[in-house]
């Protein structure tokens, strides 16, 4: 995912906790909150979010570093909240199935996929090292064995090949047009691999859904499931969060591919 100005990040009411009062926060709030805590090196501008998934008793929550550099944009999206939550409602879906999360950046729905039992694969540009970078350290503060590699869209690299998902995830990956012919041709590459594979996807409906219908028609794929990205969102989160997100399951047009 390419750096987005940092002024559009939605913040949750809770945020700006400092470090030490977090262990003492998490205890009494309820899951589905999100917190978040600054680093104590304010130099680098990184700080540490935590996002709660599910009820008290059966619930998960996924610790996540952003980097406030505007340059990084190593945020947390709200599409990328509302594909998270999605994977939560929809788990069942994700036991023990191969996920590929596209532009992963900060990662929260891989991780969360993982959570709940998929065997994950995050990527994102392979020239952006400080974004993997982070990735491994995300994983490792979830104890999450998510394999993480570079995969840049619309270029064929020898890893691209080892991939087989069952389900591919995407949050804000539909943000900068220049990059949607590549994103798709990455995306139909995956999906024939398996037949009955979804690209599951979040996007701010900047540039309408017509260009979007168009590049799929395309690249011989369909839109199985649309719906607005708020509607099965929780109050308590949807409150925090702002824009027109879309919500979008995408397979292959089996009539059109043969």
């Amino acid at each position: 995912m390419a750096s987005r100005n940092k002024n559009k990040r939605c913040k949750s009411d809770s945020e700006s906790q400092s470090e030490e009062e977090e262990d003492d926060v998490d205890s009494s709030i309820e899951k589905g909150d999100k917190i978040s805590a600054e680093s104590s090196s304010n130099q680098d501008m990184t700080t540490t979010s935590r996002h709660y998934f599910g009820s008290i008793e059966g619930g998960v929550s996924i610790g996540i570093i952003e980097n406030m550099k505007e340059e990084y944009g190593l945020f947390v999206w709200p599409s990328s909240i509302i594909l998270a939550e999605y994977v939560w409602q929809q788990k069942s879906r994700f036991l023990g199935v191969n996920v590929v999360e596209l532009g992963a950046g900060t990662s929260l729905p891989g991780l969360v996929a993982a959570k709940v039992g998929a065997d994950v694969t995050l990527t994102d540009d392979l020239n952006r090292s400080e974004v993997l970078d982070n990735m491994r350290r995300v994983c490792k503060i979830n104890d999450l064995k998510c394999q993480v590699l570079g995969l840049t869209w619309g270029l064929w690299d020898a890893p691209v090949f080892d991939l087989y998902p069952n389900i591919i995830l995407g949050a804000d990956v539909l943000y900068d047009t220049s990059a949607f012919d590549d994103l798709f041709a990455t995306v139909t590459f995956l999906l024939q691999k398996r037949p009955d594979s979804v690209f599951i996807t979040t996007y701010h409906n900047r540039s309408g859904h017509h260009l979007i219908e168009f590049l799929m028609e395309k690249w011989g794929l369909k839109c199985n499931k649309l719906l607005d990205g708020f509607s099965f969102m929780p109050s308590h989160k949807a409150s925090n969060l702002s824009g027109n997100i879309q919500l979008a399951e995408i397979v292959l047009d089996t009539f059109q591919c043969e």
